[in-house]
């Protein structure tokens, strides 16, 4: 069985913590990327999600949001599940979808990535 909780790196080299994981399947914690748009040096953001609680022998999925901290004005969705291969190994896999802020309404087509 797949557990959260802990210390993950991706392929960025970008950091995630999932400190808390609840009974409830919720679950806090923080994310220091690698990789900004703003081109600045990153700091530790806030996380909050939502586990799907797995049957028995199942994969949980899993979603949570980042909001980046005091260096960018963007907010992430993280949508995926986890998996043990054979060997033990722990592994996530996320797609995700970046809103950064735009002044107008005619902007909003270039604010999603």
């Amino acid at each position: 069985q797949c557990q959260l909780k802990g210390l993950w790196r991706n392929e960025q080299d970008s950091l995630m913590e999932i400190s808390a994981l609840r009974d409830d399947g919720s679950f806090q914690g923080k994310y220091l990327t690698r990789v900004t748009l703003a081109g600045v040096c990153a700091r530790a953001s806030p996380l909050m999600g939502a586990q799907q609680q797995p049957d028995e022998g199942g994969w949980p999925t899993f979603a949570f949001t980042v909001r980046w901290d005091k260096f960018s004005n963007a907010t992430t969705a993280f949508a995926g599940q986890c998996f043990v291969d054979t060997g033990g190994k722990e592994t996530l896999t996320t797609m995700w979808l970046l809103r950064e802020a735009v002044g107008s309404l005619e902007e909003d087509w270039k604010a999603t990535r």
